[in-house]
Formats: structure tokens, sequence, C-alpha cells
């Protein structure tokens, strides 16, 4: 006597289950509530971003009304060949660069300092995180006023002299700036995955050996590294679109010094009137922070993954 057992090719296929009436009906009754919220979400962000799309293929000059006509992608060929666009993309570059990078090591200073106990840790806890909960056009009038200006300014008053920073350090004056307000956001973040760190582990390595620089480096920082990461790509994608602290301290000089992508659409809107090369060149900007965020999103669902696999 001989048994056959069905494997495989050979097994019956599973029965699909299909919703139900009921099903439908309950899956509805919950998102329902989300939708006037997907709708305007809908309105306010991809409707106004169609109609930039529409006009980046359209030459469009204020000044010569009536003159509007369908020109495809020519307006994405001056963008990516345009001198002023090019030498606006390296300034968001080394902007952009530059604010994330500082701003993710003194985070990460800072971060390692609050994470130990000391009289007082939640009052300097809540001090260094004011400046980023100060409007940029504020913080962008505060810098320039209070701490940039020539004749009463606070560097000036500390230092001595008469030193127009915002003149003869543009860049630099911009990126302290955004340094300032950008560092708690990284400092909280880092800070979280500080005190979400296993204690077992770094007791296990104390208990080996391992010294204060050991432990940091070999245990603490790859730990850190997803953290470091997230900040820095949340940090670019918001920094990409700086725009209060350039318009407000240096106006875009001297000589197009720091000026980036965001304030050269501005220039090019409202003072060249071209508003279908402004629309392609804001289009350029869209996709550039889209993939940023793609590559954030990523970051994300790998701490939860990690928080899952605890």
């Amino acid at each position: 006597m001989t048994t056959t057992s069905t494997t495989g090719a050979d097994a019956p296929p599973r029965p699909t289950v299909r919703p139900t009436r009921d099903d439908r009906r309950h899956r509805w009754t919950r998102r329902a509530p989300l939708l006037p919220a997907l709708v305007f979400a809908i309105v306010v962000t991809q409707l106004p971003f169609l109609f930039t799309l529409y006009l980046s293929t359209q030459s469009w000059n204020a000044l010569r009304p009536g003159s509007r006509e369908f020109i495809g992608l020519a307006n994405y060929a001056t963008v990516l060949t345009d001198g002023r666009l090019r030498a606006a993309l390296l300034n968001t570059v080394v902007l952009t660069a530059s604010s994330v990078i500082a701003s993710v090591l003194l985070g990460l200073g800072l971060a390692i300092l609050l994470d130990r106990k000391f009289p007082g840790r939640g009052i300097v806890r809540t001090l260094l995180i004011t400046p980023f909960l100060v409007m940029p056009m504020a913080a962008a009038l505060l810098w320039k006023h209070a701490i940039y200006n020539p004749s009463y300014g606070l560097i000036n008053g500390i230092l001595g002299g008469s030193t127009d920073w915002v003149s003869q350090y543009p860049m630099v004056s911009v990126v302290a700036a955004l340094v300032w307000q950008w560092t708690p956001f990284m400092m909280l973040i880092i800070l979280a995955g500080l005190q979400s760190q296993s204690l077992e582990t770094l007791e296990a390595a104390r208990v080996d050996g391992a010294g204060p620089w050991q432990t940091f480096t070999r245990i603490t920082l790859p730990y850190l590294r997803p953290y470091l990461e997230l900040g820095a790509l949340l940090g670019s994608i918001y920094l990409v679109q700086t725009f209060d602290a350039v318009f407000t301290i240096t106006q875009g000089g001297p000589g197009r010094a720091t000026t980036n992508l965001p304030y050269e659409i501005y220039l090019t809107t409202f003072r060249k009137f071209e508003y279908g090369e402004a629309a392609a060149a804001g289009v350029v900007v869209v996709i550039g922070t889209i993939i940023v965020a793609t590559f954030a999103l990523r970051v994300i669902s790998s701490l939860f993954r990690m928080e899952d696999a605890r």
C-alpha cells in the first residue's frame, strides 16, 4: 500500500477570502473622518504644484502682457544651463551642507552632555531648545541687528572694533544663524537615541575593560548612526529651502555670494517677472527635496524596525 502526499505544485490552491460588504463598510467608516483632511491636503499642496508644473512649460513675463506661449521644457533647459542658477545651486549646497554638518556635530556634543545627570539639567535642556522655537524671520533679525551690527552688535561689543561681519563674511554669517537655530533640533534627535541605548551593553563594555572613548566610538556612535542620518536628512530637507535668513541678513549679497535657489526663485519672480522660469526652478527644488525625503523615510523605517526587533 502506497501513500502519496500533495506538496508544492500539487497542493490545492487556498481559497481567496473576499471582503464582505460589512467589512468594506467598516473600513470606510474608519477612514471617513480622515477624508476631509485628505481633501484639504490635496487642494492646498497638490493643486498648486500641478499649476506650477503648467507654468513651468510657459514663456510668461509679466512685463509683456499677452505674450504667454507654450515652450515645453525650454525653461528647464534654462534653469540647468544658466550661470546664475548654477551659482545659486552651488551656494545652496554649501549653505545646506555647512549648516547641517555643524548642527549635527554641535547637537551630538550637547546631547552627550545632557545625557549625564547634573543639577539643573531640565532648565539647561529647556534653554538649549529655545532657539529652535524662535520664528526664522525673528531669528534672522536678531542676528543681523543684535549680533552682527558693526556699531552696537554683540560680537563687536565683546571683541572690540567695528567689523561689518555681514559684508566681509556673508556665508559664514548666514550659516552661523542657521546653526544656532537648528542645533537644538539635532540635539533632540540624538538625545532620544542616547536615552534609548541599552544600559546592559554599556555596562558589559565597562566590565570588559573598555574606556569611555572606546565605548563611545565602538558602541555608542555606531548605534547612533541612524539617528545622525535622520537628523542630517531632515535638516537638509528644511535647510535647502532657506529663504528667511538669506533675505533678511544678506539680501543674497554681496555680489550674490549667498544667493541660494529659493532666493534666486524670488528674484526671478519678483524682479525679472519670469514666471515660467521661476516655476521650473521651483519644480527642480521640489524634485531634489523629494529625493532627500525618500532617503529620510527609509531611515525612519529602519528605526521603526529596530524598535520592533527589541
